[in-house]
């Protein structure tokens, strides 16, 4: 008694004269720098400048291509050409319509439209593409240019109209919306009314006739946008229409992008055909004027619309798209008015005439052409003659021009009023172009209209109807870790990345004078939970597991976990609700309806009392996100929310993981680092961009709650293991399988790049052996799953196609192919290096392999295990001198033109660029060359060694280590016979605990916020019956957070009892079981090995009577050396070997585009979080409530 006080008098004596600390160093939340600032702003200029350069020059190029069809241009006398250059003009976006459509309709799943939609899509595009074809091809070239620069902006009519009923339906009158349009269709109107008045004034015969068709054909193509403007109509037939093109998009665009190109090509060619007079063959094409425009309208277009989607995704919307858009037709017009008149005072000046006048000009312009560019001035005199002979400047009359003027500005004003909605439109980072824009693409002849007009209309009338939208925006996110004999510094990584999301909120609870509330401790059925509660509302879960008590390993915590938040925690409630009659609270808080897929609508009727509670329950699984996480996984906020926007913006993505950084030092080490990163750069984003990811790993990923909670997903994520195949698949790599059923449910699966999180990796040769001995089995068994489903999947799974499982398939070719490839390889080094003859060289190559599989076979895994490392050192002393070997031979032969020289400097290449498109890891290319000299070692020994040990399905990693504890004495063994073995590894302190006594051997006091050791305590503690025994030790541990001990309510209780005994009951397994067991997976073992390796072999005996044929089935290609001269003498190459090395190029090729184009988005998605993030109010992607749970998972 006297040493407990003394023990305590010491203690607190210690606190005043020991003020020096150990604090854990907490890096502060990652900020964009100045220079990503300047980057965003960059960006966002030269972004807003491409838009507008582009739809100049689209639009400069097709009013210039009219001009020179008309017939008072000289430069291109063959007119049906010049017509059928303007046809090719306006169809080139069906085309690419088609290839996009028939894109989507390969690689995901379409359904086919209802028979009255596909009929009157097919009508209106009948409509839409006569009266365009009409307008550009037959009507326009009679008309002067500034009068075709503006009378384009008439097809705004109908939209306008359109908002104008709509604005007189009761629930949908918006007073400034209502005014707005209805001075659109009025300027509109006005603006044809002085257009048709300046037609009767002009000299041009017939122009009256062409007037009434070009008025009548902006009628019919301003239907081209009616989907957009219908959309709040209350029409059941347009509702029904309109719901039958959301689900089949793709066949749809298909077959109207047919019918457009059809008609199109009619109306050009039935035009032509009535006004050929035989020219079209004998009158020159001047295809450098003709093409070149082609090629300048086609390309701006495209390039315009394409920056108009980049400026939306990365939040430049009003500044980068609708301004440049708005002003694209003025300027337009302005250029052509600046170019007439240059081109005035130039000609006064080259005939020394400064007072010269306009009508003079105008006589003369026809023969005169300027400087500069030849063909540039004959396209500027074909402007000069149309806007004398069709304005009257040549006449020097002023009422012609005030009537185009007048008109232009109505046309103008009357689009701008119309597209006044697009200023009030939010959107959120990387908003989809579906929900942005209605058509997929553009219209050649209208690509400032078409933009403006195909903004979504519905999106802004249904966010200003809403009476708030935070509610829409509101989600819920679970950070749960699971842990496994992590040490202290291991577990102050998830802590630490915890407290950078409250860093600038509460920062503090850093400081040295903050005191932690009274905190809360929990005794349940499983063990015991510590809840603290942090600033904002949040809270931190600490589960201890009693293994004795419920089951252990990683899948099952993540089973305890999501039944208890997705199950207890989310749906408990709307039963309660329901049974209390608490409906009105649920029918105020279901305020904005969201689109969910269709997986995940309630299917109670409407009229049911459940209905209310079925949708807003839906509504909140979906908005519901869990955040897996290992206990060492470092991450910064930043990367969450990176995650966040792409669950938020695509509902069919059930999971979303990040860019994975392996830690630590040394060869090992550093080998991953250049494995995860070419496995992120080329092998995940090919699998993002082309189908879905296949495996999102378990230390960083989130997944959506409604995903998790579809039918068969958890639900069979609970099945226990009790075939031998179920061992290798569900338990040895869990987060692959949960992925698994993801997919084969029908949800996608992504990659964000730009979300990096950083996890400790295997230091050492054996543990990477062994962590890899689990991966390699598991992902074989789960790809094979999803091959001999694929047919199943790929109807299910709109993101996963026929030909995505093709890729697939070669890719698990080349996998299993990987020990005979290696062999082949080895053979070719034995053979360049020590010139072996092929024969001896290929058996000296698989007589390691063949004598590895025996000892794998006969030996314990430690010895097979120093066999591979004392193996893959001699190989990597091979391997180098085999690189060192090439090099020299290509510098010796002059010549780099071999198969294995292009190989080589490709893949050098390729490597090199893709790095550099990684700037941040570029540095990665440096372990690269450690990465090759060991590549028999991970694709032929690592593989071996898995597939061998395939029956042990044992962890292999952070395996449990025993503490070193001397042996208890004679008189303590009985007692300890009485005891439980507990063991605690919480972050911040640990102890044991017995009966005898409540604190019987600590460690020094380590404090969650201030830590005095930076050592992890690892003392096990004893426990007896008496459970209260552990939560007095915690309370004496803990001199800074003071516990209050509560106990669980009886229903939740229940919950954990039932939970443990339907699922999580502790495996009890008699010796037969186990024995039954080990049979089963050695049995399972030895039929893949069967299988595996006579596939090799076969593949080894092919390429070896391939050998003993020899020149006789080779290819001879010639030898270029570096100048480029060509040698005497030839290189033979067998066949077989050529196919295999370009099938294999041809895959990196493939990879490395998809990773080009995926880059490409994770830049744009990058640069939208910086300017959203960086500045204001977090309205629109705050967290509003994180709850962080932290099942411990430990062996006792």
């Amino acid at each position: 008694m006297e040493k407990s006080e003394d023990k305590n008098d010491m203690e607190e004596l210690r606190k005043k004269w020991d003020p020096f600390l150990l604090k854990p160093v907490i890096d502060e939340e990652e900020k964009p720098t100045k220079f990503l600032h300047f980057l965003n702003y960059l960006v966002s200029t030269v972004v807003g400048l491409l838009v507008f350069v582009f739809g100049f020059f689209s639009k400069a190029s097709l009013l210039l291509m009219i001009t020179v069809t008309g017939s008072n241009s000289s430069t291109v006398l063959n007119k049906p050409f010049c017509r059928l250059i303007l046809g090719c003009m306006l169809v080139v976006p069906n085309v690419l319509t088609f290839m996009k459509s028939l894109w989507k309709a390969i690689f995901k799943t379409s359904e086919m439209p209802s028979r009255p939609a596909i009929a009157f899509v097919c009508l209106v595009d009948v409509l839409v593409a006569g009266g365009t074809a009409v307008l550009i091809v037959i009507t326009m070239p009679h008309f002067d240019i500034l009068n075709n620069t503006m009378i384009l902006s008439g097809v705004c009519i109908l939209p306008a109209a359109f908002q104008v009923a709509h604005q007189c339906l009761p629930f949908g009158f918006k007073l400034w919306t209502f005014i707005a349009s209805l001075l659109s269709v009025f300027l509109v109107l006005v603006g044809y009314i002085f257009f048709f008045i300046h037609s009767i004034n002009s000299p041009s015969p017939g122009i009256m006739v062409y007037t009434g068709i070009a008025i009548a054909c902006t009628l019919l193509v301003s239907l081209n946008w009616w989907e957009n403007f219908t959309a709040m109509l209350p029409s059941k037939h347009l509702k029904s229409i309109h719901g039958s093109l959301q689900k089949s998009r793709n066949m749809t665009y298909l077959l109207s992008s047919c019918v457009r190109i059809v008609v199109t090509g009619a109306v050009v060619g039935g035009y032509t055909y009535a006004t050929e007079d035989g020219r079209f063959f004998t009158v020159p094409y001047r295809l450098d004027i003709t093409i070149s425009l082609f090629i300048i309208q086609v390309a701006s277009s495209a390039f315009c619309r394409w920056f108009s989607v980049i400026a939306s995704k990365m939040h430049f919307f009003r500044r980068c798209f609708a301004f440049p858009m708005v002003l694209m037709s003025p300027a337009v017009l302005a250029f052509f008015i600046m170019i007439f008149s240059d081109r005035y005072n130039h000609f006064q000046q080259d005939i020394g005439c400064p007072n010269c006048s306009l009508s003079l000009y105008c006589q003369q312009s026809s023969s005169y052409i300027g400087h500069g560019v030849k063909q540039a001035g004959e396209l500027f005199r074909d402007i000069s003659n149309n806007l004398c002979s069709k304005t009257g400047m040549a006449d020097q009359q002023q009422v012609p021009l005030v009537l185009i003027g007048v008109s232009s500005l109505s046309f103008w004003a009357g689009l701008v009023l119309s597209t006044v909605y697009v200023w009030f439109t939010k959107l959120q980072r990387i908003e989809r172009t579906s929900k942005l824009f209605v058509r997929r693409l553009y219209e050649a002849a209208f690509i400032d209209q078409s933009m403006l007009l195909n903004v979504r209309l519905c999106q802004t009338q249904s966010e200003e109807t809403s009476s708030t939208s935070e509610s829409r925006e509101h989600v819920t996110i679970y950070l749960c870790a699971t842990m496994w004999h992590e040490t202290f510094d291991e577990m102050l990584k998830i802590l630490t990345s915890l407290f950078r999301i409250f860093m600038e909120e509460e920062s503090s609870i850093f400081s040295q004078d903050y005191k932690m509330p009274r905190q809360k401790m929990v005794r349940t059925p499983y063990g015991g939970r510590l809840c603290y509660s942090l600033p904002k509302g949040n809270d931190l879960y600490v589960h201890f597991k009693d293994t004795s008590k419920i089951r252990q390993k990683k899948r099952w915590s993540q089973i305890m976990y999501m039944y208890y938040l997705l199950g207890w925690k989310l749906t408990k409630k709307y039963f309660d609700n329901i049974e209390n009659g608490d409906l009105k609270t649920l029918e105020e808080r279901l305020l904005v309806s969201v689109s969910l897929p269709r997986t995940l609508s309630c299917h109670l009727p409407a009229t049911t009392p459940l209905h209310l509670p079925c949708v807003f329950q839906q509504k909140e699984k979906h908005n519901t996100y869990v955040l897996a996480l290992d206990g060492d996984t470092d991450f910064q906020p930043s990367a969450l929310m990176l995650l966040v926007d792409r669950l938020r913006m695509y509902p069919q993505v059930g999971a979303a993981c990040g860019r994975i950084h392996p830690t630590g030092i040394g060869p090992m080490v550093w080998y991953q680092k250049f494995e995860y990163a070419v496995g992120h750069w080329l092998q995940k984003t090919a699998e993002h961009v082309f189908g879905c990811v296949l495996c999102s790993p378990g230390c960083f990923s989130l997944f959506r709650g409604s995903a998790l909670m579809d039918d068969n997903v958890i639900k069979r994520y609970t099945t226990k293991a009790t075939e031998a195949a179920h061992y290798v698949q569900y338990d040895q790599g869990e987060d692959r399988w949960l992925c698994t059923l993801l997919l084969q449910q029908g949800w996608r699966v992504e990659y964000n790049a730009a979300s990096d999180a950083y996890t400790n990796s295997p230091q050492e040769f054996k543990e990477f052996y062994n962590q890899r001995r689990r991966w390699g089995p598991s992902t074989l068994a789960n790809t094979l799953d999803i091959l001999n489903m694929g047919r199943q999947i790929a109807r299910r799974n709109p993101s996963i196609s026929r030909p995505y499982i093709v890729y697939q398939i070669i890719l698990m070719a080349s996998s299993i192919l990987s020990p005979a490839s290696i062999c082949l390889m080895i053979a070719g080094a034995f053979r360049y290096v020590f010139e072996v003859e092929p024969n001896g060289s290929l058996c000296l190559a698989v007589l390691p392999a063949v004598l590895y599989i025996v000892v794998c076979y006969t030996t314990k895994a430690e010895i097979q295990i120093m066999v591979a490392a004392v193996l893959s050192v001699l190989y990597t002393f091979l391997m180098l001198a085999t690189i060192i070997s090439i090099v020299g031979d290509i510098i010796s032969e002059q010549t780099f033109f071999t198969p294995t020289g292009i190989f080589l400097f490709s893949m050098t290449m390729m490597y090199t660029v893709t790095a550099m498109l990684h700037p941040q890891e570029f540095y990665i290319l440096i372990y690269g060359l450690l990465y090759l000299i060991t590549v028999p070692s991970a694709y032929l020994l690592l593989n071996i060694y898995a597939m061998v040990n395939m029956n042990n399905v044992s962890w292999g990693t952070r395996e449990k280590q025993t503490p070193d504890i001397s042996k208890p004495s004679s008189t303590s063994s009985k007692r300890d016979q009485d005891t439980n073995m507990w063991g605690f590894s919480c972050c911040s302190f640990g102890f044991h605990v017995s009966r005898n006594s409540k604190v019987s051997d600590t460690s020094e006091t380590q404090q969650l916020i201030e830590v005095k050791s930076a050592e992890p305590a690892e003392d096990l503690m004893e426990m007896t019956d008496d459970e209260e025994c552990w939560m007095h030790q915690l309370q004496d541990c803990s001199d800074q957070v003071e516990f209050d001990e509560v106990f669980l309510d009886q229903d939740e209780t229940l919950f954990w009892k039932g939970l443990i005994k339907q699922y999580l009951l502790p495996v009890m397994e008699d010796e037969k079981t186990k024995q039954d067991i080990m049979k089963d997976l050695r049995s399972l073992r030895n039929k893949a090995n069967l299988a595996y390796f006579l596939i090799n072999s076969l593949w080894i005996v092919a390429m070896f009577f391939l050998q003993i044929v020899g020149n006789a089935v080779s290819i001879q290609i010639p030898k270029v050396y570096f100048n480029g001269s060509l040698a005497a003498d030839t290189i033979p190459v067998d066949p077989v070997g050529l196919v295999l090395l370009l099938s294999f190029a041809g895959l990196l090729v493939t990879q490395f585009i998809a990773m080009v184009y995926h880059r490409l988005y994770t830049f744009i998605h990058l640069i939208a979080f910086i300017g959203t993030e960086s500045s204001g109010p977090k309205e629109e992607h705050k967290l509003s409530k994180i709850n962080f749970y932290d099942p411990d998972k430990l062996d006792f």
